[in-house]
């Protein structure tokens, strides 16, 4: 079974169907039928309009068994100069079957690597953001009987223009055991010193980490990168079975992603197709105002997919990073404001402890 997709993922032809606004049921021949300004099929429905604040807006309730192999979404980041968080206050959230509980839950910028209500560009194999915010996800979501995709809106004003698409099979059956796709989002707006930030908890049963994202505001001074990512596995309790050396290392980098311009440490941005570090900036330029200006604490985003790596549980698995700081007199306990989505897979039977997003206030950006 290959849960990141190919031609043949499960070694059968499926029946390929697509859902947007020209097609929001995803009807075999009822694509494009809607009339607009052109005329009858002339683009008539392209995106959804005034999505209003407080709403739930199902994007997508696919019956039967299937996969979903690619999404994409565009939006406007920000509705106002006020109201600017746009990504943020949108969550996208997922049902697999007949679970009760969302296996995805993620506010919608920071599940496609695009943390501080801010787009940037991202080229990894299974997330890609390209100009201007077109934001795609091709991790293969499996489902037996129904896939129910959601789109609620916590922002204060009503989003004019929301324009989707996602691309599925449907299929006969599916070989077991099915394995689910899975992605919680976490804040600390401060981490506590001597006490690792927790990226993924409460997660039991068989599955297959994929995928890290981390969204760091530093709230100190000096170099921030020497926490150490670890993974408990089946088990573990005071110690991890996996603990890397540093969080630049994690994303593949090093030495402070520092580039060679003498006398003078830059950080250099990446991204590639299974570690990146594609956001670097110290300057809030979603917004403008005559009485500031822009300047903020310096913001990082950061990815790591474990696609030609993965890391297997049996039982159970916990990912934590610590929160370690260098400077002139050696290493240091942080407080940063760090937020992280975690990807995995989890075989059916599985449980997780369900925790709701907190309120929007404490998802913003400082």
């Amino acid at each position: 079974m290959n849960l990141f997709g190919n031609i043949f993922p499960y070694g059968k032809f499926g029946s390929s169907r697509a859902i947007n606004g020209e097609n929001p049921t995803g009807e075999k021949g009822k694509g494009g039928m809607a009339s607009g300004s052109l005329g009858k099929g002339r683009k008539g429905h392209p995106c959804l309009t005034d999505i209003a604040p407080g709403s739930t807006t199902v994007l997508a309730d696919i019956h039967g068994c299937g996969v979903i192999n690619h999404i994409w979404i565009t939006v406007d980041n920000k509705t106002s100069q006020g109201d600017c968080f746009v990504l943020r206050d949108l969550i996208l959230q997922m049902i697999w079957d007949e679970e009760e509980y969302p296996a995805v839950e993620v506010p919608l910028g920071d599940f496609f690597c695009c943390g501080f209500g801010k787009e940037c560009m991202v080229n990894s194999y299974p997330i890609a953001v390209v100009p201007s915010r077109g934001l795609n996800c091709y991790f293969s979501m499996p489902f037996r009987k129904r896939a129910q995709i959601r789109l609620i809106s916590q922002h204060k004003n009503p989003v004019p223009a929301f324009f989707y698409q996602i691309d599925y099979c449907l299929y006969d059956s599916l070989p077991d055991p099915v394995f689910y796709f899975h992605a919680k989002w976490n804040r600390e707006p401060v981490t506590c010193k001597k006490k690792d930030y927790t990226i993924l908890d409460g997660v039991h049963g068989k599955g297959i980490y994929v995928g890290t994202y981390i969204a760091l505001q530093t709230l100190e001074r000096y170099w921030w990168g020497e926490g150490e990512v670890k993974f408990y596995l089946d088990g573990d309790k005071d110690y991890p079975t996996i603990c890397g050396t540093g969080m630049e290392d994690y994303v593949g980098g090093s030495w402070s992603f520092a580039s060679p311009e003498p006398g003078k440490m830059k950080e250099q941005t990446y991204s590639t197709p299974f570690l990146g570090y594609p956001y670097y900036s110290a300057h809030d330029d979603l917004t403008t105002h005559p009485y500031h200006n822009d300047d903020c604490p310096p913001m990082r985003g950061m990815y790591r997919f474990h696609i030609p790596d993965p890391i297997y549980f049996q039982e159970d698995i916990r990912v934590t990073v610590q929160q370690i700081g260098m400077s002139h007199n050696g290493l240091f306990e942080r407080q940063d404001d760090v937020s992280s989505v975690a990807y995995w897979y989890q075989m059916e039977g599985g449980k997780n402890r369900y925790e709701p997003l907190p309120p929007k206030e404490e998802r913003w950006p400082r």
